[in-house]
């Protein structure tokens, strides 16, 4: 998640950044469906079509790892994976870097996917065995991708990471403690090419598109990718569909996931056995970033600011529920 000063609706940035590709012109009010997370999105159209342009300030990203990102994109695409494509600027570049009146930014566009984000479909189960197959694949051919130049970060750099800034925090001790728990339990698994790589991270209901046609699915937002047990997309999946679904149907969609998954890539009970300690990682991770976002206020913040620090403070108390105790 961005740091709360860069969640303000900024068109005429986003108008800046966009011109160094083409676009329709009338298009620009689509900029009012814009969203802004860990990055800020803004839909347009060119030649008719839908794209969606993608910007963060530098400040905020490792360039190296957008690389890595577009670079696992591009070769999930010559695997003919449903995946986003991206679009080269006028000068032909994927990655823009720009210097702003609002500070140095990177900017992306991406084609639209095909098909209905899997949050508006009925999930039904032929909807769900084809979301858990999309994973499998996916994880198959992360374990035969090897990167010619840029690789992503792992769960260990992530880690790290989340020491830095909480080290700068000295009431969080709870999280510093559950930092070190992970990464001790973590460093006890043994890293086989068949049980870990470059993984989605956030493969939920949101960034995953059915095509009923195909009866296939298109993903989006390799943003968080990085090198994890495969053990994990699983969770963060499930722990996705489990919150949309009724509780009595969850036992038979999971079955349903699992089947589609195992039709493409193979995961052993003692792997899923990981489970518990992924979604450890997840709140942690969850919590360390939205202690970063927050740590600068202002007086007399917009309401929908205020109403925002609420929901993470509430957000953080939530994740933060099992700190310190036993990974099972």
């Amino acid at each position: 998640m961005l740091k709360l000063k860069y969640l303000f609706n900024n068109v005429d940035l986003a108008e800046m950044l966009l011109k160094n590709w083409e676009f329709d012109k009338e298009s620009l009010e689509l900029f009012k469906y814009y969203r802004i997370s860990s990055n800020a999105i803004y839909p347009f159209r060119a030649q008719g079509r839908t794209q969606l342009l993608r910007f963060s300030p530098q400040i905020e990203k490792h360039k190296e790892n957008i690389l890595a990102e577009l670079e696992f994109i591009s070769y999930l695409r010559t695997k003919q994976y449903g995946v986003l494509e991206t679009v080269s600027s006028k000068n032909g570049e994927e990655l823009v870097e720009k210097e702003t009146p609002w500070g140095e930014y990177y900017a992306s566009v991406f084609k639209r996917v095909l098909g209905v984000q899997l949050g508006d479909t009925d999930l039904s189960n032929t909807i769900i065995f084809n979301y858990g197959k999309a994973l499998g694949k996916l994880h198959q051919l992360s374990s035969e991708f090897k990167p010619k130049t840029f690789k992503r970060w792992s769960y260990s750099d992530v880690l790290d990471w989340m020491f830095t800034v909480l080290i700068d925090s000295p009431l969080e001790t709870s999280a510093i403690e559950e930092t070190q728990q992970l990464k001790n339990y973590f460093d006890s698994i043994p890293i086989k090419k068949s049980n870990f790589g470059l993984i989605h991270y956030d493969f939920e209901l949101d960034n995953v598109f059915y095509d009923e046609e195909l009866q296939s699915c298109n993903v989006i937002d390799f943003d968080d990718s990085m090198y994890h047990w495969y053990v994990m997309d699983i969770e963060q999946a499930l722990a996705s569909l489990k919150d949309s679904i009724s509780p009595e149907t969850f036992s038979l969609k999971k079955q349903c996931f699992m089947d589609g998954y195992r039709s493409e890539y193979d995961v052993s009970d003692a792997m899923l056995s990981l489970i518990p300690a992924c979604r450890r990682f997840a709140n942690l991770y969850g919590y360390v970033r939205i202690l970063s976002s927050m740590k600068e206020k202002w007086d007399h913040e917009p309401q929908w600011l205020s109403s925002l620090r609420e929901r993470l403070t509430k957000s953080m108390k939530n994740k933060s529920a099992d700190f310190g105790t036993e990974i099972h």
